[in-house]
């Protein structure tokens, strides 16, 4: 069986490796000058390559259900198992993250590059896919500078739109639409969103653990973890995982709660007894927030000038305070480009695939994995997981299948 993955990330290097197990003749087509680019900027160079903690609720798309029965195929523990018979150690850090226990993205591409060597999979760079037809039961392959290859079955592994510089260039969407796939809205996700600025600017480079909540009609989401504010609005781990609604919703805001291991009634009595020290406005969240997002608070609640006194404060702007801190509202004006996106949300309908095999429904021998998808996970190693396991298992199955 010869096999042709196009896209050398992480899911078409998995796909490869996978097909070479159950015995295929696979190459790989990357159109960039070498693979696994991507894998070495994930977890900011360190790689946290998996979740303890993945499951179905950490996806996103029109249907994440579909993955269901891929996660029984190849899961966490079967990844773990997997890099770990490649010699790599591992470790858990905080939210259930998995690191090679070097710390080091590249410990990760490396034993995957030896493994591909010991397999003698063929690797082909600088190959960008123009076109793919089918034609008298093979799969005709052509390069935009004219090379051709065949093979009986194809993995198409090429990825989204999300981090262009780092390979993704949404070709392989064009691609599967050429044959006849139908391909949903794709928008950048994991990703900073844009908001008013009047407020956040002040707070430029300040990190706060916060619930965050998305508002917009009837879409509405929930995470706690890091935000951090930036000139153009917000950041870090909990906004990237609300990112996703930023750019298919309009109308929307984001909703912080500054303070969320303290309910409402509770941070009202304490605010009632620190207006009884002898300190100005600007320094009255001193000790419960920084001190310039305490500021901004302030302002957001229009209870000014920073110089008065604390003692001065009336029960109502106690409660305006509280409702500053619990409920700290911004405007949603959209998400940074997909240069800053870390994954793509959408992609080549599900419906249109075999949710065992990750075969297409439309071209017999035709397979996909990874992002190309509509498939997206939460920050954290979910969608390198979906990666590896949508490519093992589209891998095996093209090797195995008639």
């Amino acid at each position: 069986m010869r096999i042709a993955v196009i896209g050398g990330g992480a899911s078409g290097i998995m796909a490869a490796i996978a097909g070479a197990y159950n015995g295929a003749h696979v190459t790989i087509y990357e159109r960039c000058d070498r693979i696994g680019r991507k894998i070495l900027a994930t977890g900011n160079g360190r790689c946290n390559y998996t979740n303890i903690n993945a499951e179905i609720v950490n996806y996103h798309g029109e249907n994440p259900c579909f993955i269901k029965n891929i996660t029984e195929k190849f899961w966490v523990r079967e990844t773990i198992e997997f890099f770990e018979s490649l010699g790599m150690l591992t470790k858990v850090e905080n939210e259930g993250k998995v690191y090679p226990y070097s710390l080091q993205a590249s410990a990760v591409l490396d034993v995957l590059r030896f493994e591909l060597e010991r397999l003698n999979i063929r690797i082909v760079t600088d190959f960008e896919v123009k076109s793919l037809k089918k034609q008298s039961g093979e799969f005709l392959i052509e390069s935009y500078d004219g090379k051709k290859e065949k093979a009986q079955k194809v993995i198409l592994s090429t990825g989204g739109k999300a981090s262009p510089s780092l390979g993704s260039n949404g070709s392989g969407y064009d691609i599967a639409k050429s044959l006849g796939h139908k391909i949903t809205k794709i928008f950048p996700s994991l990703v900073q969103v844009k908001t008013e600025t009047t407020l956040v600017k002040a707070m430029k480079g300040i990190k706060t653990d916060a619930v965050v909540s998305f508002l917009s009609g009837n879409v509405k989401d929930k995470v706690r973890g890091e935000v951090l504010f930036t000139e153009y609005g917000l950041s870090g781990p909990a906004v990237f995982n609300i990112s996703r609604h930023c750019g298919e919703t309009r109308d929307a805001k984001i909703k912080l709660d500054l303070l969320p291991d303290m309910d409402f009634n509770s941070l009202r009595e304490m605010l009632l007894k620190r207006k009884e020290l002898n300190i100005t406005l600007e320094n009255f969240f001193v000790g419960m927030l920084n001190k310039k997002i305490g500021m901004t608070v302030m302002k957001y609640a229009n209870v000014l000038p920073y110089s008065r006194q604390a003692d001065s404060l009336t029960a109502k702007e106690i409660s305006s305070l509280c409702e500053a801190i619990k409920s700290f509202t911004l405007t949603v004006e959209g998400t940074m480009s997909w240069n800053n996106a870390q994954v793509t949300s959408g992609g080549v309908d599900v419906f249109e695939i075999d949710e065992n095999t990750l075969e297409s429904k439309i071209i017999k021998g035709l397979y996909m994995t990874g992002e190309l998808l509509d498939i997206d996970g939460d920050c954290g190693g979910y969608n390198l997981q979906w990666a590896w396991s949508s490519g093992y298992v589209a891998g095996e199955s093209a090797a195995k299948g008639e």
